[in-house]
């Protein structure tokens, strides 16, 4: 297994570093107006120049994240640094709520109704912050960071289209998105001074999300995360309240194996792999292979016309999830799960010719948009899932003790 666990790493590493950051390097970089292109075609040419704010923050991360983790390269600064100083300057309102998107020049086209442009502009500039030393990146993460706080129990505010008081519903992506920026602003509450009160409100919100999670959200007898429950928990029968979107619940399950790894609590991984396992035996397509995107908890159609697609994250988080799994576990159905999609995702995702890999499939596993970036699909989840796949068979072959 050692050798199985070397090649795999090397396979990330060099798809990361050979392949897919050097992508965005050569097309995304828009050096003339400041910040990223991330409509790029299968080649890497460009065909919008508008700016969609969490793309960009999440871009900002990723290089800023490969400085500070893989190596110093002062390139790699540079390009967060086009996006930082780009975002500093046009991102946000006069009350300090992010934009969701911006023109190429930085003039606002849609309002700050997304709680997500807030945290993917705390973990960037968070991250930022730890490359650069820069002492505003770290005020702008922490004002984003309070954003996200003050918002989290009413996400869209004023633009909110739900009609208050008649199906009142929390989101899985709340809890799941503070659980990961919580884990990415450690580092900054522990060594910004003045900041104790909300470094010990920290652990409390960690707390909090790891709870809701594991008891509000995730079904104990189906082992499943539902995307929309009550604010005790309980289900509704509708169309929003037996949605199941399996990426969702698989990635969030690595990030509270995240947690728990570092709180040492054994129990906590446990029961997070088996969620991993249950919602792929639920979300997983048994005649063409690979993950749906959506699917209802009692099996009735979905209200998502792109229900049976086959998208990129999904496939890639679920990579992240198994590869940690086996790695804390050593369970044997990760192992098998994971050679069953990672099989499924270098086949039908990976684009050889091109770089970088593909978006969207139809349910036959077929290339339905030819796309390698747009106004969803950005620098962020592949090269974070090579990166951690990397890390983590190149862990497992440290510890592995076959040599066979």
């Amino acid at each position: 297994m050692r050798q199985k666990f070397i090649e795999l790493a090397e396979v990330y590493q060099t798809t990361l570093l050979d392949n897919v950051i050097p992508f965005w390097e050569r097309y995304s970089l828009d050096w003339e107006q400041g910040g990223y292109f991330t409509c790029l075609d299968r080649e890497g040419k460009v065909y919008d120049t508008d700016k969609f704010i969490w793309l960009q923050n999440r871009q900002l991360w990723t290089f800023s994240w490969f400085y500070n983790q893989l190596e110093s390269k002062e390139e790699w600064l540079e390009i967060a640094k086009n996006g930082a100083d780009f975002l500093a300057k046009h991102g946000r309102d006069e009350e300090g709520n992010w934009y969701f998107a911006l023109n190429r020049k930085g003039e606002p086209l849609i309002q700050p109704y997304n709680i997500f442009s807030d945290c993917f502009a705390a973990m960037a500039f968070s991250q930022y912050a730890k490359a650069s030393g820069d002492s505003q990146a770290q005020e702008i993460a922490l004002q984003a960071y309070n954003n996200v706080l003050r918002r989290q129990d009413n996400p869209k505010g004023k633009y909110s289209k739900v009609y208050p008081g008649t199906r009142v519903m929390k989101t899985l992506a709340v809890p799941m998105i503070l659980a990961n920026l919580s884990l990415e602003m450690d580092w900054l509450l522990k060594s910004v001074p003045r900041s104790g009160s909300l470094r010990d409100r920290l652990q409390n919100i960690l707390d909090r999300t790891v709870r809701e999670i594991m008891t509000d959200f995730l079904d104990p007898e189906q082992g499943l995360l539902y995307e929309n429950v009550t604010l005790n928990g309980s289900h509704i029968d509708c169309f929003d309240g037996r949605l199941i979107n399996p990426g969702h619940g698989i990635e969030a399950m690595w990030f509270v194996m995240d947690i728990a790894r570092r709180r040492g609590d054994r129990v906590l991984i446990e029961r997070a792999v088996e969620v991993v396992l249950s919602i792929l035996n639920f979300g997983w397509d048994e005649q063409y292979g690979g993950i749906y995107y959506f699917l209802d908890a009692k099996g009735y159609p979905t209200q998502q016309l792109e229900w049976n697609q086959k998208l990129w994250w999904v496939h890639l988080e679920t990579l992240v999830a198994l590869s940690m799994g086996y790695l804390l576990t050593q369970k044997e159905e990760c192992w098998q799960w994971y050679q069953r999609v990672h099989e499924y995702t270098w086949n039908h995702f990976v684009d050889t010719q091109h770089g970088e890999i593909f978006g969207y499939l139809n349910r036959r596993g077929e290339v339905l948009l030819n796309l390698k970036g747009g106004k969803w699909k950005g620098c962020f989840h592949v090269p974070r899932a090579l990166y951690l796949c990397w890390q983590q068979f190149s862990e497992l072959s440290l510890n592995c003790k076959s040599s066979s």
